[in-house]
């Protein structure tokens, strides 16, 4: 071949470019959606500037496997922190917020691009989150679509992953009324001693309170019974 290299296109035809087919195809990928996410508007591309490598390759991978249809055994292991949580959530506001815009909207490849890096964001955030505020923002979002069957198994994962501070938290941040169900729904099915440390603090003692009085008379939990008498005791002596 006298030392010349295949090449393919890659990308719409406004912003095609090509790359040559002996690289990786994790550096393939890496190269095109770095191309492409110029396209998607400047808060989304100042979201991705900001983003470590190491996030950035874990979403690449994600995307790869999802091209390749590889099973979950071969698929590439990445490491996951906090800080990867509120970079993906960043990057998943930015993207829906842009599949908003009225011009974005004309382009349905561009559309289709930015809501395919939006889904794999939502589905990286689902598999690891334990953050209150990104289930608030992922159930929102499911809410929104109107997809009710994605929006159970997201709750499912509140009594699988999430501590019962989180989930009391989701109560106390959430405006709505679904969501703040689906957490006190978690909470109810959680042990009686799990709850009571966040009787000492002030910003959570009503919502465990109300889930007390929801496992005592509804599910004729002693237990529970027991922590409200002794509540309503300490409130009489403190009169």
């Amino acid at each position: 071949m006298s030392g010349r290299h295949r090449s393919f296109q890659i990308g719409n035809p406004k912003t095609k470019f090509y790359l040559p087919i002996y690289k990786p195809l994790y550096l393939l990928q890496t190269m095109f959606i770095e191309m492409t996410i110029k396209d998607f508007g400047a808060r989304v591309e100042s979201v991705w500037e900001g983003m470590r490598p190491m996030t950035k390759k874990m979403l690449v991978g994600v995307l790869q496997a999802s091209v390749e249809n590889l099973p979950a055994a071969k698929v590439q292991k990445f490491s996951y922190d906090a800080h990867a949580d509120w970079e993906l959530s960043r990057l998943l506001s930015a993207l829906d917020e842009q599949t908003k815009d009225s011009e974005v909207k004309k382009d349905e490849e561009k559309l289709s691009e930015i809501k395919k890096l939006a889904d794999t964001c939502a589905s990286v955030l689902q598999t690891q989150t334990e953050s209150a505020e990104i289930f608030i923002q992922l159930a929102e979002r499911l809410l929104q679509r109107n997809d009710f069957n994605k929006l159970d198994r997201l709750a499912d994962l509140l009594s699988e992953r999430f501590s019962v501070g989180e989930i009391a938290e989701i109560v106390r941040q959430s405006e709505m009324a679904q969501i703040r169900a689906l957490a006190y729904e978690a909470l109810t099915v959680m042990s009686v001693p799990s709850l009571l440390p966040l009787l000492d603090d002030s910003l959570y003692f009503e919502i465990i309170r109300n889930v007390l009085e929801q496992q005592a008379f509804e599910f004729d939990n002693a237990d529970a019974q027991q922590v409200l008498e002794q509540i309503e005791f300490d409130e009489i002596n403190d009169e």
